[in-house]
């Protein structure tokens, strides 16, 4: 997406951003968790996520998780995508929210948070800019600032990162980035 793809004021609200709350389960993984037969929990990762939060890390802008459930993969995963603040079994989101304010001195409206179900929309409500994944609960859809092109565990993050850096007139760059060896 270019500029002229977003509106005026998401891409104003977008520029304040300095930090990118993410939930897991249906926005960094596609919601559905598989056991081996020996228990063992089995989620997927998009790529091209990964690569969207390399990309804001490269360009300044923090990123997050707090999740309600607990699994050592999601640790796993966050420490190959060096995101350092996560918290996992929160089942009172708002607390992790307010640790994260006070720990990167930040204002709501400096945070992005993005969703995909009721869980989530505190976070959505307390944030400046609440995103939904396509593929969110209807009402989380409705209640969102922003909702991605792409689902959850698809792209959604990818989007999100892309949104983020056209609202600094950064994505062309990137893109040159890549072509110019």
């Amino acid at each position: 997406m270019s500029n002229q793809d977003y509106s005026s004021e998401l891409l104003s609200r977008a520029a304040k951003i300095q930090l990118l709350i993410m939930d897991v389960d249906g926005v960094l993984s596609d919601g559905k968790v598989y056991y081996t037969n020996g228990g063992e929990e089995i989620k997927n990762f998009n790529i091209k996520d990964g690569l969207g939060i390399k990309l804001l890390h490269q360009n300044h802008i923090k990123t997050a998780i707090i999740t309600g459930r607990q699994s050592d993969i999601v640790a796993r995963r966050a420490a190959e995508l060096g995101i350092t603040s996560v918290f996992q079994g929160k089942s009172n989101k708002r607390d992790a929210f307010q640790q994260l304010l006070e720990q990167h001195q930040l204002e709501p409206s400096q945070v992005a948070h993005v969703g995909d179900d009721l869980p989530d929309l505190p976070l959505m409500q307390l944030a400046g800019l609440g995103i939904a994944v396509s593929d969110a609960n209807w009402f989380v859809k409705h209640n969102a600032d922003w909702t991605t092109p792409s689902a959850g565990g698809q792209g959604a993050v990818r989007d999100i990162a892309e949104l983020l850096l056209s609202s600094r007139n950064l994505l062309e760059q990137v893109y040159q980035d890549y072509l110019t060896p």
